[in-house]
């Protein structure tokens, strides 16, 4: 990706470069199925977007990756 589309994203969510290869990084090194890597995922994502997520929604949105049953294409997730 190059420095525009990085700063793009960071006018519109706050989100610099560093967190975001970061984030990108621990994900790629870890993968969706380590359930510790997807905790400090949605904390960190959480924070930066100042959305709180119940412990509910948490465990949620962990079965849902780990248990392989995100939707593949975009119009099954609306």
């Amino acid at each position: 990706m190059n420095d525009e589309i990085f700063k793009k994203v960071e006018n519109k969510t706050k989100v610099d470069k560093a967190t975001i290869i970061d984030m990108a990084k621990m994900v790629s090194d870890n993968g969706l199925k380590d359930e510790k890597t997807l905790r400090t995922v949605i904390a960190k994502l959480s924070e930066m977007t100042g959305k709180e997520v119940s412990p509910e929604m948490e465990e949620k949105i962990i079965n849902t990756i780990v248990e392989d049953k995100v939707p593949k294409d975009i119009e099954n997730m609306f």
